[in-house]
């Protein structure tokens, strides 16, 4: 007698955290992924913080210039209402996003629905930043990149703030930041 298994519909729900220093292509990485889901036909929506509007406020975009349009948002909640019809959602600065971030994540992965997240894993002061030690630890995937140190050439570790404002949360491009291994550091 031969008994017929029951088919289960697999969900294809993940989460993958791309993170690193300043300058280490954490974006250009994230934009890789966007790219590949995009030339595969599935739904992106992708999202960043309204507080980052270094380049432009609808588009993320990578030191090195390349870009995607994407929707600035206040909250990790509001990811959750524009990406219902989402095959993969991505999500950049995601450093700078509430702890609402991890369970908004969980449950679009546990949803089915890709998850992408770019962040800083280190702020300027060697920390760990935001939701980021969270995210890296609920993920499927994480990867590491990193930059080159700016004092030496050795794998950076941290993302040095030249400047002395006192902010955690403090916008800056080259002239602010460098990226420095443990020893520079």
């Amino acid at each position: 007698m031969h008994i017929a298994a029951a088919t289960i519909p697999v969900k294809k729900g993940r989460l993958e955290v791309v993170c690193g220093s300043m300058f280490s292509g954490k974006t250009e990485e994230l934009l890789r992924r966007v790219h590949r889901c995009v030339l595969a036909h599935q739904r992106v929506e992708l999202f960043k913080p309204d507080t980052d509007y270094r380049y432009k406020s609808d588009a993320v975009v990578s030191h090195l210039g390349r870009e995607l349009a994407c929707q600035s948002v206040s909250s990790s909640s509001a990811i959750t209402l524009l990406a219902s019809s989402a095959d993969v959602v991505a999500i950049d600065e995601a450093q700078f996003f509430d702890l609402e971030l991890v369970s908004v994540c969980q449950n679009l992965a546990n949803s089915g629905i890709r998850v992408i997240i770019a962040g800083l894993d280190l702020d300027s002061n060697a920390q760990p930043f935001g939701p980021m030690p969270q995210l890296m630890a609920v993920a499927d995937q994480v990867t590491k990149v990193q930059a080159i140190c700016s004092d030496c050439g050795n794998l950076a570790y941290v993302s040095y703030r030249m400047s002395k404002a006192n902010s955690l949360v403090f916008l800056g491009e080259k002239n602010e930041y460098k990226p420095l291994c443990r020893r520079c550091y």
